[in-house]
């Protein structure tokens, strides 16, 4: 008798380890990111069963340094559905993010500049750890946002030009 194989497909996101989870697709947008960090965050259990169903919502999150940690501020991740009002956690809780002493002094030297943020990015499995990309980015003016519309259809416009003739 042989054993048997486990056969796993190529497009498992289990192969990898990284599976995103969540993503916060208009900061590209309304921000020029010059910088980005991979931090950890402290969470609570539900909290984890919810960002892993798919719950969490980065769109207007943002983080602050405070007493030399970095926080996480306005990101909602939804309560879990399967426990109780007891046991779950509040949608709303401000997370302290988990990075070294440098990268926090790094960024806190970017804050001290004019117009600098730090924006959540995007959360995504590494493993069994679940990660937070935050940016180091500057606000767009209107007109810089009309300008990045602009080249974005021209790339298209030549990328589908090469498609007819190819």
């Amino acid at each position: 008798m042989t054993p048997k194989k486990n056969k796993k497909s190529n497009n498992d996101h289990s192969l990898n380890g990284k599976r995103r989870l969540a993503e916060n697709r208009q900061a590209r947008y309304e921000y020029e990111i010059i910088e980005t960090l991979e931090t950890g965050i402290e969470l609570l259990g539900t909290e984890v069963k919810s960002i892993r169903a798919g719950k969490a919502n980065l769109k207007d999150g943002f983080c602050l340094i405070k007493k030399g940690q970095l926080q996480l501020h306005n990101v909602h991740i939804s309560p879990h559905k399967q426990a109780s009002d007891f046991f779950n956690h509040d949608p709303l809780r401000i997370k302290t993010l988990l990075a070294h002493r440098k990268e926090i002094n790094k960024l806190k030297t970017g804050l001290d500049k004019k117009g600098l943020a730090i924006i959540p990015l995007s959360m995504h499995l590494k493993g069994s750890w679940i990660k937070l990309i935050i940016g180091l980015g500057r606000g767009r003016k209107l007109h810089d946002k009309r300008e990045q519309d602009k080249i974005k259809q021209s790339n298209r416009e030549v990328k589908n030009a090469l498609k007819r003739y190819q």
